[in-house]
């Protein structure tokens, strides 16, 4: 399979809904805690990447088996199955070997590190494969926005950080039969809200696609939030999340950011404003999408970029 193929199979140009709050949750360990394990670092990215790939091959595999309608809406173009008339058996294998080196890279980070690994990391799992697979999957029904964004947002980003500090943030042990979660409640809380932008940007990447989408999903049976509060009201809330994804403004600089570097994630709001205006004028697949991706970007760099400044000032 030609690597263009995969690269639209897996739609490569959205894994920066998982890879940016990896790498917000590695610099803010840097930042918060003054420290970064490489090993782990290299084996989560793996596992990552690969699990989100495999998703996304996935959803659109359930997309071409169960779709209704496989003409009209731009399905042709975007369901990458279709557009290169991909082979059902191959895009199979390439799902189960992409499943493989997630759950091996998966397996090979517990081991390194403990046992909550293993259980956000499986209830990450199941959530993934939930949200494409399944009778009803999660990216049918009005939930999608709040476990895409959860989970890509708030959850890889403290296991990004976790895996760099451990008891620092949490731990989990199994003695003599009893399991013992201690959890540092304060620095949890703070990591939570210091994702609030990762985890409302993806929810509107999500929102977004649903909304482009609202005319193909009422026909292929999709109940996405926008099915059910209409289009209007989908891009209110499309407006409202990004402009609350500030608010951890005053997070950061309570973590002793500096006021002069938190201009830059406060300029970020600009282009931020436009490109929620074109979308709510066009909200298209083929225009304007991509600017729901932008956003998340620009949001989310300018954080990464604001905390690795502070981490170079203090060093």
């Amino acid at each position: 399979m030609a690597i263009r193929k995969f690269f639209k199979l897996v739609e490569i140009q959205t894994k920066a809904a998982s890879m940016i709050p990896f790498l917000l949750g590695t610099v803010y360990a840097l930042f918060r805690f003054q420290e970064f394990q490489v090993g782990h670092f290299v084996l989560m990215l793996l596992s990552l990447l690969s699990f989100d790939m495999a998703t996304t091959a996935i959803n659109n595999y359930y997309d071409f088996r169960k779709a209704s309608k496989k003409h009209g809406y731009g399905y042709e173009v975007h369901n990458a199955i279709v557009k290169y008339k991909m082979n059902p058996g191959a895009v199979v294998a390439i799902i189960v070997i992409l499943l493989s080196i997630a759950i091996g890279a998966g397996i090979a980070l517990f081991l390194e590190t403990g046992l909550l690994i293993l259980l956000l990391g499986g209830l990450s799992f199941a959530v993934g494969i939930l949200y494409s697979f399944g009778p009803i999957p999660i990216s049918r029904m009005p939930l999608g926005e709040i476990f895409s964004g959860l989970f890509m947002g708030f959850v890889i980003m403290f296991i990004s950080a976790y895996i760099h500090v451990e008891e620092k943030l949490a731990s989990l042990t199994l003695e003599n039969g009893t399991v013992l979660l201690q959890v540092q409640l304060v620095e949890v809380i703070l990591i939570f809200l210091v994702s609030i932008p990762a985890i409302l940007g993806i929810a509107n990447i999500m929102l977004a696609n649903n909304i482009c989408d609202l005319e193909e999903d009422i026909e292929n049976k999709r109940y996405t939030l926008p099915v059910y509060i209409g289009r209007n009201h989908a891009l209110r809330l499309f407006r409202i999340l990004y402009y609350a994804a500030y608010a951890d403004i005053l997070v950061l600089l309570f973590l002793g950011v500096s006021p002069f570097l938190l201009v830059l994630a406060l300029l970020t709001l600009i282009p931020v404003r436009k490109n929620i205006r074109k979308f709510s004028e066009v909200p298209t697949k083929q225009f304007t999408f991509a600017l729901s991706v932008q956003n998340f970007v620009l949001t989310n760099l300018a954080r990464i970029a604001v905390l690795g400044l502070a981490v170079l000032i203090t060093m």
